[in-house]
């Protein structure tokens, strides 16, 4: 027999393998910018993760399909927020910030859904958990004053820029599609995959409706000459994301909890200033990772008061499917 502790170890090495994989989409992103305007990149990735999707439910479960009227208006506000609006504000953004700058907005979006929480579901929110957000935000500040490059163009003001208001913005509107899909799973019944599918489809419509009146489609927004190369990385993009990055949180939580699981994606702007320094030659601020470790303790004090007050399941699990 195997023995325990080996499983247990594999599967921690696995987690990080997932955060490194899907950590690097930053970096690779932002090479994909350099072959297409944000809104059809947006476009043309979230139609190929969708089709993917949908070609997967369509020979597994073909039930998924059955989708009622109100359960549509709900996926039509996810592709909204979780598709349309997440994406354009990030590669928008990623156009003028680092990838590990980036990756380290991203990674306050637990703090972020302890508020939507609250005003969804009526998780309360103690002088514990006020602490702890209290202290993610400190820990981010550092990081948005720090600015490089093409972000020194877009400033708001000498410790702020509009990049990293819109990276803000992007998480934001993520972890509201999060908030929406557990609505649309739990109240309407919906598969994930499909509510994700559909979703996809939806946002990338608009995404592409919105490029067609502000990018130059000449006929198409890609460079001449680049179609291939936007392929390839839009195909390697949606393929890692989601294709094995979904399927493999999935399967993490069905050994691990959803919150031992954010903590290990605070690993990921580590990742992503690796990547970025591969990649794309982008030099790690030290600033990066003495933030990293403030929020850290403000995301423990919030889970902390999280599991006390039993909003936080004590057993892994099960992925949805």
């Amino acid at each position: 027999m195997v023995d325990c502790g080996i499983l247990f170890s594999m599967s921690i090495l696995t987690v990080i393998f997932m955060y490194a994989l899907w950590s690097s989409m930053f970096s690779f992103a932002k090479i994909a910018l350099q072959y297409s305007p944000p809104l059809f990149l947006t476009g043309a990735r979230m139609a190929l993760g969708g089709l993917l999707l949908l070609a997967y439910l369509l020979v597994s479960k073909r039930s998924a399909f059955k989708i009622r009227p109100l359960q549509w208006l709900s996926i039509i506000l996810l592709g909204f927020f979780s598709i349309y609006l997440t994406n354009i504000l990030e590669f928008w953004a990623l156009q003028y910030l680092t990838a590990a700058k980036s990756c380290f907005i991203y990674s306050l979006s637990p703090f972020f859904a302890a508020f939507f929480s609250y005003l969804h579901f009526g998780e309360k929110m103690n002088g514990r958990k006020w602490i702890g957000l209290s202290l993610g935000l400190i820990g981010i500040l550092p990081v948005l004053s720090l600015q490089t490059g093409r972000e020194e163009l877009w400033s708001v003001f000498s410790f702020l820029s509009w990049p990293s208001l819109a990276m803000v913005g992007a998480a934001l509107a993520s972890v509201y599609g999060w908030v929406l899909l557990r609505l649309i799973v739990k109240e309407h019944q919906t598969s994930p995959l499909m509510a994700n599918g559909s979703s996809m489809l939806i946002g990338a419509i608009m995404a592409f409706a919105h490029s067609f009146f502000i990018e130059s489609w000449t006929p198409t927004p890609v460079i001449p000459g680049a179609m291939l190369p936007f392929l390839s990385w839009t195909l390697f993009m949606a393929f890692i994301s989601n294709i094995i990055c979904y399927n493999l949180y999935g399967m993490l939580l069905k050994r691990f909890t959803a919150t031992f699981l954010s903590f290990m994606g605070l690993l990921s702007p580590v990742f992503a200033a690796f990547h970025g320094w591969i990649f794309l030659g982008e030099l790690p601020s030290w600033l990066i990772f003495m933030s990293m470790t403030i929020v850290s303790l403000g995301l423990w004090v919030v889970y902390a008061a999280e599991l006390k007050q039993g909003y936080m399941n004590a057993k892994p699990e099960t992925a949805l499917n």
